[in-house]
């Protein structure tokens, strides 16, 4: 059995490490866990085969191809221990000190390579690699990335138990020559080191990102934050109260409306909050974690991890949640090139954006940002984007309004000539983008605040989607992470259009669309259907959408509440806004109650319309 081992060589009565088993699927995720037992060492584990196979690495894994780094095998651990950091006891096997170094995902990469180039491979060429003791792969990390191989060495000295391998990178536009791995002493998902985890005694026990027990907080760490806001106010504690006042960029003299820097206050548009002053910025290439290389060609966006509550903690900042699309900005020789987040091209859509070079200091500079269009209380509507950018009609997108004015809130950057910084920390980057851009009406620097509780009661009061929680240490992860968490304050989620009903009485076109949400199995379920939130032109333009997509066949897995209902393809996504999910009943299902359609995601993909994501937690 592969966790025999394992189970061997623990008591979990006195250790807390998680029990061995097996799972059976494999997430393709990678941890590194520095861990100070009776010598220091790294542990570098891959989620294959419903284990972590777990090699020993004692000076751990290295960017620099000319760093051939000893891995000795050892045993299959639990998939579960991705996420231990805490104390293993004294007189248990490995007792010492556990930090995650690193996290991510990998995949395999193709034994044979094509034109000189690795490409990915099989799950079941990275079993066969493994086996003949030559598995090649490709990470996915925070401070781990690239091309690395895994090499068996035939065992020379006397008494080898055949466990040694070698770590090594591979050539690629990840390397870093001279790596020093010491320099990356933080918790990957916590930001503290070695030494403050051992000596926190909060930290005696296993910790990990698995789901609590009961509140529908999913970390510890968020549970301990809400508790200690809680304990604060309880007590009355002394958080200082949120300004209201203006504050005066220390630029121009302007004001920053709705947590964001702008060159002028225009009408009613005033700001409400105050944040720290702008400090002094080191240049790009001397931020710790840059990397020189060429600019990459393709970001996919990192995305927020959805919780319930906000909160505060002095290891993460906090952001307004604008309402609109995300849009990455490649800017170079003078020129904007805007993408989604899906990887459509936006470019034309916002043409004004072409002001952005003579905003920038850098020449060649990859931004992070939202676009909205603001009502005006300066609230980004979403439903005023929409009739900015118009909705798509027969696979052609339909011209908007472009009287409607935007705003592109930029909140991250990415690349500044010739720098990666996707690896920098995230208040690093925020400092120099703040440095670098040179905000107006149009472009604001999309600012942080260091309460968020404070801030989620503002943007309650102000009418506002929500928040944005983001750790202060946290990397660029091209993909969904809990180092970015978003806070709502209305309800919406993702819905999966199946289907409509017909209309009644004098209403046209049709009565509701009837809706779904994708479950684990990637079944289509029925929700609820949302009839309001449409005016006439709405109703007609989402009926010439529809009847594009008719179908015989039912998407739905499973009996749908709903008469008189027609079927459509399940390619469309709309934002609905509800006040709560109904109890589970074995009638019926979850259902979505008083839904009310927002707009038309096409922003959106289908399948990213799951009960996992966006259901009751």
């Amino acid at each position: 059995m592969p966790l025999e081992e394992y189970k061997r060589k623990r008591s979990f009565k006195d250790t807390p490490e998680p029990p061995p088993k097996l799972e059976k699927k494999s997430k393709h995720r990678f941890v590194v866990q520095k861990h100070r037992a009776s010598r220091l060492h790294y542990d570098f584990r891959l989620e294959m085969e419903g284990v972590l196979k777990s090699w020993a690495v004692p000076k751990g894994p290295s960017l620099d191809p000319a760093d051939k780094r000893l891995a000795m095998q050892v045993e299959d651990h639990p998939v579960s221990y991705f996420d231990f950091e805490g104390i293993i006891p004294e007189g248990n096997y490995g007792a010492g000190t556990v930090m995650v170094w690193d996290v991510g995902t990998w995949e395999p990469l193709s034994p044979e390579p094509v034109n000189g180039k690795y490409v990915a491979g099989t799950d079941a060429e990275a079993s066969a690699m493994l086996k003949k003791g030559d598995l090649k792969i490709r990470l996915h990390g925070k401070k781990l990335n690239g091309d690395f191989a895994l090499i068996h060495m035939k065992a020379r000295r006397p008494g080898s138990k055949g466990t040694e391998w070698l770590l090594i990178k591979k050539h690629d536009d990840a390397v870093v020559e001279g790596y020093d791995i010491d320099v990356y002493d933080q918790s990957a998902i916590t930001g503290r080191t070695l030494k403050q985890i051992g000596g926190d005694e909060d930290s005696s026990e296993w910790e990990s990102n698995r789901k609590a027990a009961h509140g529908g907080v999913k970390a510890p760490w968020l549970a301990e934050a809400i508790a200690r806001a809680d304990k604060k106010k309880a007590k009355s504690a002394t958080q200082a109260p949120l300004k209201t006042n203006q504050r005066q960029n220390e630029n121009d003299g302007s004001d920053r409306p709705m947590g964001g820097t702008s060159a002028k206050d225009e009408k009613s548009k005033k700001p409400f909050l105050v944040s720290s002053a702008k400090p002094r910025v080191a240049a790009a290439k001397d931020l710790r974690g840059a990397v020189k290389r060429a600019a990459p060609e393709q970001i996919h966006p990192m995305l927020a991890t959805a919780v319930e509550r906000p909160f505060d903690n002095k290891e993460w900042l906090f952001e307004i949640k604008w309402d609109g699309y995300r849009a990455v900005a490649f800017v170079e020789n003078g020129a904007v090139r805007l993408v989604s987040r899906t990887q459509n091209d936006l470019t034309v859509r916002y043409p004004e954006l072409q002001i952005l070079p003579q905003l920038l200091t850098g020449k060649k500079v990859i931004l992070d940002g939202e676009v909205a269009a603001l009502d005006e209380q300066g609230r980004a509507s979403f439903s005023l984007m929409q009739q900015r950018t118009g909705i798509r009609k027969h696979g052609k997108q339909v011209a908007g309004e472009p009287g409607i004015p935007i705003v592109y809130y930029l909140f991250d950057v990415l690349y500044v000539d010739g720098y990666d910084l996707r690896r920098v920390s995230l208040e690093e980057r925020k400092k120099l983008l703040a440095a670098i851009l040179k905000a107006n009406d149009l472009v604001r620097y999309s600012d942080h605040f260091d309460s968020g509780v404070a801030l989620f009661k503002v943007a309650r009061a102000k009418g506002l989607e929500g928040i944005v929680a983001k750790r202060r240490g946290s990397c660029y992860e091209e993909r969904r992470s809990r180092e970015w968490l978003k806070i709502k304050i209305t309800q919406t989620v993702d819905c999966v259009i199946g289907g409509y009903t017909d209309p009644e009485g004098s209403r046209q076109y049709f009565g509701s669309l009837v809706l779904g949400m994708y479950d684990k199995k990637k079944n289509l379920i029925h929700v609820g259907q949302a009839g309001t939130g449409f005016d006439h032109a709405k109703l007609k333009q989402i009926w010439e959408m529809l009847t594009k997509l008719n179908s015989p066949r039912k998407p739905f897995h499973g009996d749908v509440d709903a008469r008189n209902a027609h079927w459509v393809k399940p390619e469309l996504v709309a934002e609905i806004k509800f006040t709560e999910w109904t109890h589970e009943t074995t009638e019926g299902g979850l259902k979505l109650r008083a839904p009310v359609f927002m707009g038309i995601r096409e922003d959106k993909l289908p399948e990213e319309c799951t009960l996992e994501t966006q259901g009751p937690k």
